[in-house]
């Protein structure tokens, strides 16, 4: 076999944040891609975090018992960023031997993490020592082959990087027609006209002129936070996991798969959830780790890190409470508020939530909008039905890396 030594291509490098140049601080999500970090940094010293370039990787060693995976990431970006310093650091020593791009697809294996898995010390959080994985081996092919193999994987990657580009325009229409319609008031009329622009009746609110018949609702009257916690007289045998980093503008990265018999579960892994429940990270609200869950798993349980919002009243749907909660202005009013708390990271209550006041629009209006947002999720749906299938065709080829011959 193919097999050589980690250690033999690679090497650590060390460059500090000395001149302060550098205020794009990132970190590193279990899902193995940079991600912008949830920490204070409010008053530290910057200059002792470690910069990262292209084509260089970066990984967490620290936890690796306790979360069965190793944090690892390529950077692929023009711009130099920096990562904490507890991070290590490091480049291949030659780009003709080993393309940084296979050397990536093999550490994205589920092999390659079980493997570190098996390595880690007896800390309690499981650290993996850096000589052990220097000692790592994996096989080399030619770069001919090397490239040939990143080709065929980019071919999927690629087609699941489109999908969630369709995903993303999809929201951010839905985003664009809840502004123009319950922000700006510009509805369709009887004519087919915008409302407002056309002349439609305003009345005086206590959120300013909104269109005749309309009212002002508080969240907390249509819906519940919170609403269910995981308990001891829960009959399950295993979970599906959500931690708040795991989720972003309402694409979902990874579940963690749990078994309660034996694997460690996280304490915040408390929040039951549904069908057509709202999350909202409380942390830093501009991170915009918030989703609106649909086809949802029935073991499916969620960081406490998340407030939980689900649609109690008829007059209501989930799409519009949803839509409102993470548009701009929402998300700007919400993140300065995380920003005047005194805890660690800037933060936000599920009373800062409930006490939020939207426009609530005549039914006639609503039920045009949810004919629409209905549309919008199943095209979603059959979108991320598509990745799934996807997603299991670059494991099975992720997998078949470790028989490849040149």
């Amino acid at each position: 076999m193919n097999y050589k030594r980690l250690g033999n291509y690679i090497r650590e490098v060390d460059v500090r944040n000395e001149d302060d140049s550098i205020t794009n601080l990132l970190g590193i999500n279990i899902d193995k891609y940079y991600m912008p970090s949830v920490a204070n940094v409010v008053g530290t010293d910057l200059s002792r975090y470690k910069v990262v370039e292209k084509n260089q990787f970066a990984c967490n060693r620290m936890h690796v018992g306790r979360d069965k995976r190793l944090p690892i990431a390529l950077s692929t970006r023009k711009d130099k960023f920096i990562i904490s310093p507890a991070y290590d650091v490091f480049e291949i020593i030659d780009r003709n031997e080993l393309l940084p791009e296979y050397l990536m697809m093999w550490f994205s294996r589920k092999e390659f993490d079980r493997n570190t898995w098996f390595y880690t010390d007896a800390d309690v959080r499981g650290g993996l020592n850096w000589n052990t994985f220097l000692d790592m081996q994996l096989p080399i092919p030619s770069p001919e082959k090397q490239r040939e193999i990143v080709a065929e994987y980019n071919v999927i990657q690629n087609r699941i990087n489109l999908n969630n580009q369709l995903i993303q325009k999809l929201e951010e229409t839905a985003q664009a027609i809840y502004k123009e319609w319950f922000v700006d008031f510009e509805f369709p009329n009887e004519e087919g006209k915008p409302y407002k622009s056309s002349g439609g009746e305003m009345e005086e609110s206590e959120l300013g002129e909104i269109p005749k018949g309309w009212r002002v609702e508080q969240l907390s009257n249509v819906v519940d936070c919170n609403p269910e916690t995981l308990s001891n007289n829960d009959e399950l045998k295993d979970i599906l996991y959500l931690d708040t980093g795991n989720i972003t503008n309402n694409k979902i990265e990874n579940l963690q798969e749990l078994d309660l018999d034996e694997d460690e579960i996280p304490s915040r892994a408390r929040r039951k959830v549904k069908n057509n429940d709202i999350i909202i990270s409380t942390v830093r609200p501009a991170l915009k780790h918030f989703g609106l869950l649909t086809n949802t798993p029935e073991n499916l349980i969620v960081s406490t890190g998340f407030a939980v919002l689900r649609v109690k009243s008829d007059i209501v749907f989930p799409e519009l409470i949803y839509s409102f909660i993470t548009d701009e202005k929402t998300t700007e009013f919400l993140q300065a508020k995380a920003e005047m708390s005194v805890s660690t990271y800037p933060s936000i209550t599920a009373d800062d939530l409930l006490i939020l006041n939207f426009v609530l629009p005549d039914r006639d209006t609503l039920g045009f909008a949810q004919i629409f947002f209905n549309e919008k999720n199943n095209l979603i749906n059959l979108i991320h039905a598509e990745n799934k299938l996807l997603n299991e065709t670059k494991n099975i080829f992720l997998s078949k890396m470790a028989t490849i011959e040149n």
